[in-house]
């Protein structure tokens, strides 16, 4: 029996809207260095390229230097706070269960490429009951490579046991894009993530605007029929 086709995710605002935990520890670690907290409107500019980068974009939209050494204090502070209330106001997105369950019923597996390290993917999948739905999961530190290296999703698809030429990466930001495009994988696009241009720029294979629509995206992009027609 060959190979079944691949559904990757990107997790933090593609599967999930994680905004509200990441910003609410970002704001316990502003506050805690005499900062004031930042509105979670400004998630959308500051998530998406690791808890690092976050942090040090919240130091620069708050106007303080932060040195390489505070930097680093400031990082395991804030992955211990994040992990012990991960999925407080955090959600999985409208239809994402739906859109497993028709694609598992066409014979589709699923799996997880994210660059959130692996303790806290695994943390929130199992917070909102989804790590049994995933074949694979691999997080920022699963590799010796994360996204936008290729490597990260060729072997997120391999851990799966999946055909690597019938995959689709579904994600909401240039790095998901590259790292399909890197890959030679289609890549799906959600407009309600964490990004700093429109989807649409990035030119995705499809964008969709609910997950009601992924089925039939993927389809679309892996030759139009139920998987189970070309696998069985």
């Amino acid at each position: 029996m060959s190979l079944p086709p691949i559904v990757v995710f990107d997790l933090d605002g593609t599967l999930a809207e994680t905004a509200p935990d990441i910003m609410r520890t970002l704001n316990v670690i502003l506050e805690q260095e005499g900062l004031a907290a930042l509105p979670i409107e400004r998630a959308r500019e500051l998530v998406g390229a690791g808890a690092r980068a976050l942090i040090e974009r919240g130091f620069k939209v708050s106007g303080r230097p932060l040195d390489a050494e505070t930097l680093e204090q400031l990082f395991q502070q804030f992955l211990t706070i994040y992990a012990g209330g991960i999925a407080n106001y955090s959600y999985v997105h409208d239809g994402v269960v739906a859109a497993l369950d028709a694609l598992t019923a066409d014979g589709f597996v699923f799996a997880v490429c994210t660059n959130k390290p692996i303790l806290h993917t695994r943390l929130f999948l199992d917070a909102v009951g989804l790590t049994e739905r995933f074949a694979a999961i691999a997080g920022r530190d699963s590799f010796p490579f994360f996204k936008p290296d290729p490597r990260h999703l060729t072997q997120t698809i391999a851990q799966a046991g999946a055909d690597p030429t019938r995959a689709v990466m579904i994600g909401d930001s240039r790095t998901d894009v590259d790292t399909a495009r890197a890959a030679g994988i289609p890549v799906v696009c959600v407009p309600f993530g964490y990004t700093d241009v429109p989807v649409e720029a990035l030119a995705p294979d499809l964008v969709i605007q609910h997950f009601d629509e992924l089925p039939q995206a993927v389809r679309q992009l892996t030759g139009g029929e139920p998987a189970l027609a070309s696998h069985s």
